[in-house]
């Protein structure tokens, strides 16, 4: 299977992001950053995403340690656990400097599938 190469932006990203301590940066340069990773994730296809879920992956860490996994592996034991803790983090950290978050903010999506009965007009 052919493997698209990630753009430029996102390997400086990771190299910035190995060294965040150093300089965390600032709102308006994350928001940045978010902007350039959702510019490019509208310009990949699904072609470019499809991989075999047994092809091997290789992950290599700052601190040295290297983990050998699997597309699926891969998936499931480190990109959805990563992204659910920083997730969780950036809520936490949100919540301890006083912005007023709740759970319906965090879960905005689920108000799809409220029974239209339990609207109320408060």
């Amino acid at each position: 299977m052919k493997r698209c190469a990630l753009p430029d932006f996102l390997e400086q990203l990771a190299r910035e992001g190995q060294r965040a301590d150093e300089n965390p940066g600032s709102i308006s340069e994350a928001q940045e950053r978010i902007r350039e990773a959702l510019a490019f994730l509208r310009s990949v296809t699904p072609e470019a995403v499809m991989v075999a879920v047994d092809e091997p992956v290789t992950i290599k860490l700052p601190n040295g340690m290297t983990f050998d996994m699997t597309n699926e592996q891969y998936a499931r034991d480190w990109a959805l656990p990563q992204f659910y803790f920083h997730i969780n983090t950036a809520y936490a950290i949100l919540r301890a400097q006083g912005v007023s978050l709740g759970k319906a903010d965090y879960v905005q999506h689920a108000f799809a599938y409220l029974r239209p009965e339990m609207i109320s007009d408060c």
